[in-house]
């Protein structure tokens, strides 16, 4: 998981820890706007034993470099926390800024594993669990700390490839996701190709992955009697090297990201999926991100609704609506590549259709009832 060259910081040590706010401090001066603070829930370990999360004394070194640091300007922090609860959440991202802004937790994230085992004994995705965790953490952070809105980052595979369809429905799914996410409450974060619907990578042999993590797991795999080609699935669905391929910005050579050698192979499918092409077409998950973006900045309701959770134990749908003072929004889904049914309220009969994202018509109705093609996603507002 961690390179023998990545330091363990003693943080026990007064002198240490003044060193590393000193080191904030000093990017401060040069106007960062904010800092990411890598499995900060790891730093209040004790020494001698084996890595842990939620020390005894986590929340006592965050104050106290919260107030030696960040609350001494003006900046977004996050907390990366794989060990954070709602409860332990709520101080991470306390209003009151003794801590962060907000946290990145990976309860959601964690789900398409066998229980109990890693992330490599892969599991179907448990999609009526998914709904309600996003749900819970909605609801439990409400008014009492901030999410962090994420399905991609530099550790998770492709958010196309892991829940959705990078084949035939790659742009539809792709589009019904991000609408998914960004109807939440919290900030949503958006990870270098996510907004093109970049793709998982199928590199034929372990020589071509660089991810200390992949090439252990696969090592130690073999030695314990895994078969190759099983060890190999699990690299294809969950490795980190899925998201760190090259920026797919155009279909020249090494997709336009450098006419040097890069560090790692590229995504073969860079010619047909890049910034170049998206950008000239309206219709392209690129463009949907952009829309997307917009509306959170024209309608309240995105930053201060309610979220009220419907139809939770559908297995295809799925469906929320967001409530504040002047308004209300319906988010819909279907997270499957069948066609799904559900049933609405008729108060959203006549409502505004925000956004949608099959580009040639809206979704089909009759009465209360919602015909939905495969991965089709709406957002009705009133």
């Amino acid at each position: 998981q961690f390179s023998v060259k990545q330091p363990d910081l003693n943080w026990e040590n007064p002198k240490v820890r003044r060193e590393i706010y000193d080191m904030i401090l000093w990017w401060m001066d040069k106007g960062v706007g904010g800092f990411r603070l890598d499995v900060i829930d790891q730093i209040a370990k004790e020494p001698d034993k084996m890595i842990t999360n939620n020390g005894p004394r986590l929340h006592e070194f965050l104050q106290e470099m919260s107030r030696e640091t960040f609350q001494k300007g003006d900046l977004i922090t996050v907390g990366e926390a794989w060990g954070a609860t709602p409860e332990i959440a709520k101080l991470y991202s306390n209003p009151d800024g003794s801590e962060f802004s907000m946290v990145f937790q990976f309860e959601h994230m964690v789900m398409d594993q066998q229980k109990g085992k890693e992330k490599w004994d892969l599991a179907p995705l448990p999609f009526v669990k998914l709904k309600k965790c996003l749900a819970k953490w909605q609801n439990e952070l409400y008014g009492k700390g901030w999410n962090s809105l994420f399905f991609d980052n530099h550790d998770l595979p492709r958010i196309v490839s892991r829940w959705g369809d990078d084949g035939k429905y790659r742009e539809e799914s792709a589009k019904m996701l991000a609408l998914v996410l960004h109807g939440m409450q919290g900030t949503p974060y958006v990870y270098q190709g996510e907004e093109l619907g970049m793709t998982n990578v199928k590199f034929p042999d372990i020589s071509c992955y660089e991810d200390i993590e992949t090439v252990n797991m696969y090592h130690e795999r073999l030695e314990a009697g895994y078969k190759k080609d099983d060890i190999m699935r699990s690299i294809c669905a969950k490795s980190r090297d899925n998201a760190r391929t090259p920026m797919q910005w155009s279909s020249e050579e090494n997709a336009g990201f450098t006419t040097g050698r890069p560090w790692i192979r590229m995504n073969p499918n860079y010619t047909e999926i890049n910034a170049e092409s998206e950008r000239k077409d309206p219709d392209s998950v690129y463009h949907f991100y952009r829309r997307l973006i917009h509306m959170r900045k024209e309608y309240p309701v995105f930053v201060d609704g309610k979220f009220e959770l419907l139809l939770p134990d559908d297995e295809q749908i799925f469906a929320y609506v967001r409530r504040d003072d002047d308004s209300q929004m319906l988010v819909c889904a279907n997270f499957t590549g069948e066609p799904a049914e559900c049933t609405i309220s008729a108060e959203w009969k006549d409502a505004q259709v925000l956004i949608h994202n099959y580009k040639d018509s809206a979704p089909e109705q009759t009465g209360e009832c919602l015909r939905l093609r495969p991965y089709e996603a709406f957002i009705l507002y009133r």
